[in-house]
């Protein structure tokens, strides 16, 4: 009788614990443990992408401003990213430049040339703006070739008188820095504020588009002049960014060069394409990821199916280990709609321009987007289920976002409980192979807890209002 009694017991006990995926997992947020404080997630519409957004129908033009910047029907980014052209005209997609003729020495007037439009940026800025959108980049890949080592906006070449690079024509680096600020210029007169500013675009390569090699001590001999000229100009607010490296660890290798500017510098910025963001980088200034995308993949609209380069479940892990793991506080994607076939786009623009395909990519960055908003503060988390990631922040408005990735197969009911907060409402959003940030059923406790369930493959985001 002894036998079958703990026979039955430890029957019992293991079926318990198979049963433990579904049963009930809390976490618990600790708001006095606090991280870095966000900007927010965007991407860019640069290379005249912009352009192939304008030339939409209305309805699709409407349409894909909603998909990005709408808070409740797209991905409420926060962040647009404006590229500062340099090329004497825009054949294919060039930026074309605003003084793309040589005015024949660096201190002779510039002419320059401003048309309005920058290739349909200021279409989307305007547009951004309406949405309330407040943070922009305007970032330059390259100064005009005529400033150039090599006399040409593309194929590497540096920036006359910058250490190293000596040019019969003179230093160039106060024309750069006016050229830079007179762009600014022309935003603010559309009522687009340019918030952050950079010089630079993978210094670390030579591309046969508008790119500019630089090391961090050249670097810093350009934000030496960009920062007094912007002071000057009544731009005191605008923030220098620098250096936007093809990938983390070439970021922090320009770092120690950069030591001379630290006090003129606003924000550290780095690419992901040849090393992830997996440390901090070592700086007193807020950190963005601003540019990464699947490049060559072919177009895939897909949540999950085997983890594949462009899957939306692959890009919420990224946008995940950016965040909690070299916090980062501001994420952005190369490129929000464009045509074509492979990933490099949020949202593709059908091959007959009749209709918009928008990937999961853009619904994993809505659950950060959408309820992760500038000003946000990264709080401390325990508990949660057996291998997701959880991470959660405390808003301006006082409401507390937790999102939580379960990137296997285990499903079962969350309860989020904030410690010192009582909620009075809570909200989940979900996004799965079925799901595109949808509401997902939840439920409100008397202790001020909100429970969900959270499927396998899944990634829910619990909004919880005081």
């Amino acid at each position: 009788m002894v036998t079958l009694t703990l026979l039955l017991a430890a029957l019992a006990a293991q079926s318990t614990s198979t049963l433990l995926p579904r049963q009930s997992t809390t976490i618990t947020v600790d708001l006095t443990k606090t991280y870095q404080t966000m900007d927010g997630f965007g991407t860019s519409e640069t290379f005249q992408r912009a352009n192939q957004m304008h030339n939409l129908s209305l309805p699709l033009q409407r349409q894909s401003l909603d998909l990005l910047f709408n808070r409740t029907s797209g991905a409420g980014f926060s962040i647009l990213r404006n590229g500062i052209g340099s090329s004497v005209d825009s054949r294919s997609d060039w930026m074309v430049s605003i003084a793309p003729k040589n005015p024949g020495s660096p201190s002779a007037t510039p002419q320059y040339n401003w048309d309005g439009n920058d290739n349909s940026q200021v279409w989307v800025s305007t547009s951004a703006v309406s949405y309330g959108v407040k943070t922009f980049y305007a970032n330059a890949w390259s100064a005009p070739g005529y400033m150039k080592t090599n006399n040409n906006d593309a194929n590497g070449g540096s920036l006359c008188g910058v250490s190293g690079a000596t040019c019969s024509s003179g230093d160039w680096k106060q024309a750069y820095a006016n050229y830079l600020v007179q762009y600014v210029k022309y935003y603010k007169e559309i009522g687009v504020i340019v918030t952050h500013l950079g010089f630079l675009n993978e210094p670390d390569a030579s591309t046969s588009y508008a790119s500019m090699r630089s090391s961090g001590q050249q670097a810093a001999d350009v934000v030496k002049v960009l920062r007094p000229t912007l002071d000057k100009a009544g731009f005191q607010d605008v923030k220098i960014a620098c250096c936007d490296s093809m990938g983390w660890s070439l970021q922090v290798g320009m770092m120690s060069g950069l030591s001379s500017v630290n006090d003129m510098l606003g924000l550290i910025t780095s690419h992901s394409y040849t090393s992830q963001p997996t440390s901090p980088i070592n700086t007193k200034h807020p950190v963005w990821q601003t540019e990464n995308a699947d490049l060559q993949g072919a177009w895939t609209s897909a949540w999950y199916s085997n983890n594949g380069a462009g899957e939306g479940l692959l890009w919420a892990n990224k946008i995940y280990d950016a965040i909690t793991r070299a916090n980062v506080a501001g994420y952005l994607y190369w490129i929000g709609v464009q045509g074509g076939p492979t990933n490099s786009k949020l949202i593709r623009i059908a091959d007959d321009k009749k209709s918009l395909i928008v990937s999961k990519r853009l619904w994993a960055f809505a659950n950060w987007s959408r309820h992760v908003r500038p000003g946000a503060v990264r709080v401390g988390t325990s508990g949660g289920p057996s291998g997701a990631k959880v991470s959660a922040f405390k808003n301006v408005d006082g409401t507390v976002s937790v999102q939580v990735i379960q990137g296997g197969t285990a499903s079962g009911s969350i309860s989020v409980q904030v410690g010192g907060f009582v909620a009075k409402k809570g909200t989940a959003w979900i996004t799965d192979n079925t799901h595109e940030c949808d509401v997902q059923a939840s439920t409100l406790a008397s202790d001020g807890s909100a429970s969900a369930n959270v499927p396998g493959r899944s990634m829910v985001t619990f909004v919880l209002e005081p």
